[in-house]
């Protein structure tokens, strides 16, 4: 499956608008002081992990559809009540040939 924030795909044309997609991640973020590299690296890692989980929830919602490529798509980072670490990923789902 393509995926591209851009709204089109170099050498594709997009066949078919299938709707919104989203993928959302929420993890629970640990107390981290910064004080320390180790720390610095294992946040990093989270933001990571709960990247990657939301860009797969993306993909098998866009798969639901039918899709083979998402375009549009764009990542928002939220921190919630200090405790929880939320990535949302949204595109428009597409056809592509």
């Amino acid at each position: 499956m393509i995926l591209t924030t851009t709204n089109t795909i170099e050498g594709y044309k997009i066949s078919d608008y299938l709707g919104i997609v989203t993928g959302v991640s929420t993890l629970l973020k640990t107390n981290f002081s910064f004080s320390t590299q180790k720390n610095l690296n294992s946040f990093s890692e989270l933001i990571d992990k709960a990247k990657e989980e939301a860009f797969q929830k993306l993909k098998t919602n866009a798969s639901q559809l039918k899709a083979n490529a998402v375009v549009g798509i764009s990542i928002d980072f939220e921190n919630e009540s200090g405790a929880y670490f939320f990535v949302s990923v949204t595109g428009t789902a597409v056809k592509v040939a």
